[in-house]
Parts: structure tokens; sequence; C-alpha cells
């Protein structure tokens, strides 16, 4: 599943994750769930129980359930905001929670002059409760936009051969951690 974690007008995140998808396509061993967390428009935090339960009431939330239940690997295409991460990545996030157990996870991170890195550093903690395991490579992009030319993004050879090498470490994890997501975290 590659996940776009922002939904702001105008946000490069967008072709960015297209670039990911194309890229994971391209090696014929993915079958991708294209999340635009802007499409999906969970509303913030709605259910009565806590997630852990698996007491799902909204529609949506079952949906998204589902969605996250049926991925083996998840790509998360995440800004920074203001040193951290973006309120719509956490808070698809936080709906769930045995849905993400023991399932691989990647970054391919923008931004500033820190290429998104401290946003991806802030989400760590709260994917590390949820069983996520991350994987070594991940794609970081200092001021990503200016790779974006005419609505496509324009990757550079270190980032293609870091996508490259991001994809083999999920297919490896994903295929390793199959086993311990059933029963998730009891």
């Amino acid at each position: 599943m590659i996940i776009v974690g922002s939904v702001r007008p105008g946000r490069v995140g967008l072709p960015i994750a297209e670039w990911v998808r194309g890229e994971a396509e391209k090696t014929g061993k993915f079958e991708i769930d294209f999340v635009d967390l802007k499409e999906l428009a969970l509303p913030f935090m709605d259910e009565p129980a806590h997630p852990r339960l698996k007491q799902y009431t909204q529609p949506h939330t079952i949906a998204w359930s589902e969605r996250v239940d049926a991925a083996e690997a998840f790509i998360f295409v995440t800004p920074e905001y203001n040193y951290s991460y973006s309120p719509a990545l956490k808070n698809a996030l936080d709906f769930l929670n045995q849905e993400w157990w023991r399932k691989p996870v990647g970054f391919v991170s923008y931004g500033g002059i820190s290429s998104g890195t401290r946003g991806m550093a802030a989400l760590l903690p709260s994917l590390a409760v949820l069983g996520l395991v991350r994987v070594g490579a991940n794609v970081e992009l200092t001021f990503g936009g200016k790779q974006v030319v005419d609505g496509v993004f324009q990757p550079q050879e270190k980032e293609l051969a870091i996508i490259a090498h991001e994809l083999e470490e999920l297919e490896a994890l994903a295929t390793a951690l199959a086993p311990l997501q059933s029963g998730a975290n009891t």
C-alpha cells in the first residue's frame, strides 16, 4: 500500500507518490493499493471504542480496516510539517491498531533542507507501538517540490537506486514477517 500523507492543496506528495507507484509497478512484484488520504477523507477519529478492540461502528473505518488488513507492506509518502508529521497521516494510523501489526513500512519523505526526516522521525514512536517494522532504505527528498516539473516528479539516479533497494527490503520483510501477523498484538 502506498499512502499519500498530505491532503494540502498544491501538495507535491501526490506526484512523488505516483512516481513511487510507477517504480513499484516496474518490478512486477507488487499488487498496489494506492491510497490518497485526501480522497479517503477520513474524519478525525470518530469511533467510540479504542481501535485495539476492533469494534468499529463507522462505515469509513470498516472500509479502511479492510484495506489496511489486506496490505502486506506500506510506503508512506510524507511531508514534514513544523518539524513533525502530517496530521492526516497520523489520523489514518490512529483509526486502526491490529491491522498494522508486524508489517513492514518504508518512507519517501520530503521537505525543506531536512528532507522531511524530522517528520518521519517524529512518527517513529507511534509506528513502533502499532508494531510496524521499518525498512532501512528510505528516500529523503530535499526541496522535493523542485523535482516536480509539469506535475511529474523527476527523480535523480540516487533516488532511483534507493527506491529500488527500499522495494526489495519491503518484499523481503513482508515475506519474513507474515507468520508473525496472525493473532496481532495480544
